[in-house]
């Protein structure tokens, strides 16, 4: 597959994994392992080197070739990432950011207001800011003019598994941008993943529809397979449809001939 890039950084893979849900830190590795994921992201409140059991940290930077994008989950203010985002780089030095706020934990949509503004703060100190956003085109370019590496737009509710109920503005925000774009969000099947991609999208991010699979390390390679099947064809070219029916075999004509 192409290589994705973000920033100064390359990934051969276009499948980013979420790391929570997990029924245990073994199953979640071996998901991520199954998945070649390069780029992983984690919340600020598992890194926990006192509390082994609750540590995801520790076990991601043992995993060769992981990238780790830590995340401000809990955060419901700008100020609240802000000084999540400034702890996470000093305990993993890791240059990413994934900026994710949502004050509300019924709907768990991401507050537009605070984002922006702890977006800019972020990317103005040097972070490689990728920003969890609702899929608003306004939003999305406003965000890549203050400095962000990427926009993460949702495609529905995390963890709804309702897939890409917002595919119309997804495909503005693709036409839109300079940065890469990435799915975030709601996906439930690999053939989800693979639709984002064939739209243009850079790359997707998954968790829960790995974790709540009956087999994670299973449905993990299959999310592998369907982002790099959507990317291959968005490379080869979809053909333009039509409203009307258009035969294959338009030599047909002499059947009505008469002799």
């Amino acid at each position: 597959m192409d290589a994705l890039h973000i920033g100064s950084h390359t990934f051969n893979s276009r499948l980013i994994l979420g790391t929570g849900k997990f029924s245990s830190t073994d199953v979640m590795l071996r998901a991520v392992r199954a998945s070649k994921a390069e780029l992983v992201t984690v919340a600020l409140r598992r890194f926990n080197r006192e509390q082994l059991e609750d540590d995801l940290f520790g076990p991601l930077s043992q995993l060769e070739g992981i990238t780790l994008m830590p995340n401000t989950s809990g955060a419901s203010t700008a100020a609240e990432a802000v000084k999540a985002a400034h702890i996470s780089r000093e305990l993993s030095g890791s240059p990413f950011i994934k900026v994710e706020i949502h004050p509300n934990p019924q709907h768990l949509m991401p507050d537009p207001i605070e984002t922006f503004e702890a977006a800019k703060i972020l990317a103005s100190e040097g972070f490689l800011v990728m920003p969890y956003i609702s899929a608003d085109p306004v939003l999305a370019k406003r965000l890549e003019e203050v400095g962000c590496a990427s926009v993460m737009p949702l495609g529905a509710a995390i963890g709804s598994g309702r897939g890409l109920s917002t595919a119309g503005m997804l495909e503005i925000i693709i036409r839109e941008s300079a940065i890469p774009v990435i799915v975030d969000a709601g996906l439930r099947a690999p053939s989800e993943a693979a639709r984002a991609m064939e739209m243009g999208c850079s790359a997707v991010l998954v968790n829960s529809a790995i974790a709540a699979a009956e087999n994670p390390e299973e449905m993990a390679a299959a999310f592998r397979d369907g982002t790099s099947a959507g990317r291959r064809a968005y490379r080869a070219g979809l053909m333009t449809e039509s409203g009307d029916a258009v035969p294959t075999s338009p030599l047909t004509s002499f059947l009505g001939e008469r002799r």
